[in-house]
């Protein structure tokens, strides 16, 4: 799959989770939270390189376990980019461990919730510290 560069103007939320539940459960969460981004959902971390090669995000939603690596991995990466470490990320995880916190933490992460936790309040909270 191939991403070009993207002409539309209004910010944007990427989505990186495998599972569809989920993944849908935050569409929702981020579209009542911020209904003028444009939101893109992928479910792997390549999938989610793709994305951001063609324009960066506005915010990040980020499952920390995926088919193709850790999200608190894929977070370190882009807090080296100089394009792409201020970009706002929330981890979105089912068990938010220690180890993951601290990878979390050491790349900049906005957040680490638990998936029941992630609410449209906490999205717009963290885009206005932004």
């Amino acid at each position: 799959m191939a991403y070009t560069k993207s002409k539309d103007p209004r910010p944007k939320c990427l989505i990186v989770e495998d599972d569809e539940f989920d993944r849908l459960m935050m569409f929702r969460t981020a579209k009542t939270a911020i209904n003028n981004f444009v939101i893109t959902a992928v479910t792997s971390l390549e999938a989610a390189r793709q994305v951001l090669m063609a324009g960066p995000a506005s915010l990040i939603l980020l499952d920390n376990s995926l088919p193709d690596g850790k999200g608190s991995d894929f977070a370190l990466g882009l807090a080296q980019s100089p394009s792409l470490a201020e970009t706002p990320i929330i981890i979105v995880s089912d068990w938010p461990s220690p180890f993951m916190w601290d990878k979390a933490s050491a790349a900049g992460v906005r957040r680490v919730v638990t998936k029941s936790d992630l609410n449209p309040n906490l999205i717009c909270e963290i885009l206005r510290a932004s």
